[in-house]
């Protein structure tokens, strides 16, 4: 018979070691904080914000955490083997992957360029596959397992104007989910999937002022959502809470999505 936890340690993320994509600013930021106060050594992903990144772990480090900062091109297959490498010299091991490095650009179809097309899914997709599949080959050198956690969108599955490229690769980060965890489960990895709705930052109403009405208009529990909501539904997906959970599309949307089209 199998042993479980108490349900009050099942959150403690104590010794383990977390990488999260991208987790300098936004909800990458919030992600790192919450396995931070987990209990989790995190090191810290950027590409271009490297100062924010330094603050983010001076901030973890004063919490008590093991952190460090790393940068990397996610779409570079000897960057991303480099940064995995380093996390591991640093932190001994990565028992949690966070892949929340992402782009997020506006073009319409009949004036998107092709380059346009390829740094999107490039980012958004190709780079999910490349530290998946590098940390996945760790774990599973290391015979213990691990969970990976991908940050899709609802707009995997809702379309939006402008964002073609974009709704096509979280449509395939969505995809490339489920079959990970099929190949993946006989390592006792797992991995999910989080698709945030509209998530709050500093330039969000003066940015896109419509749109932010028409969301709260919408959606049923009346606000916006904020990086923590994502981390703390990463943190449930990586933990022992979901040991039995693997290939999911978790929706955390306020529920905007339940809106009937018809």
């Amino acid at each position: 018979m199998m042993e479980f936890k108490d349900p009050h340690d099942l959150l403690d993320f104590s010794g383990k070691a977390a990488l999260v994509t991208g987790s300098s600013v936004g909800i990458g930021a919030g992600i790192a904080r919450r396995f931070g106060q987990a209990g989790a050594d995190v090191a810290i992903h950027y590409h271009s914000h490297a100062e924010e990144a330094r603050r983010l772990a001076s901030t973890l480090a004063d919490m008590g955490c093991r952190t460090l900062t790393v940068k990397a091109d996610v779409a570079d297959p000897p960057e991303v083997q480099a940064m995995v490498d380093e996390v591991v010299a640093e932190l001994g091991k990565i028992d949690v992957l966070v892949n929340n490095a992402g782009i997020y650009p506006h073009a319409g179809l009949l004036d998107m360029t092709p380059s346009d097309w390829d740094e999107t899914v490039d980012i958004n997709l190709r780079g999910v596959f490349l530290c998946t599949q590098a940390v996945a080959r760790h774990m599973s050198r290391r015979g213990e397992g691990g969970s990976i956690v991908n940050i899709s969108s609802i707009e995997a599955v809702n379309p939006a104007p402008g964002h073609s490229h974009y709704t096509t690769s979280k449509a395939g980060v969505m995809m490339f989910t489920m079959t990970a965890a099929l190949e993946l489960g006989e390592h006792n990895i797992r991995v999910n999937a989080v698709a945030p709705g509209l998530i709050n930052a500093p330039q969000l109403p003066a940015a896109w002022p419509e749109g932010l009405a028409r969301w709260l208009d919408r959606v049923p529990l009346g606000r916006v959502g904020e990086p923590e909501d994502i981390g703390d539904a990463c943190l449930f997906l990586a933990s022992d809470a979901a040991r039995w959970i693997t290939g999911v599309h978790l929706v955390v949307d306020g529920g905007v999505l339940t809106n009937q089209i018809y």
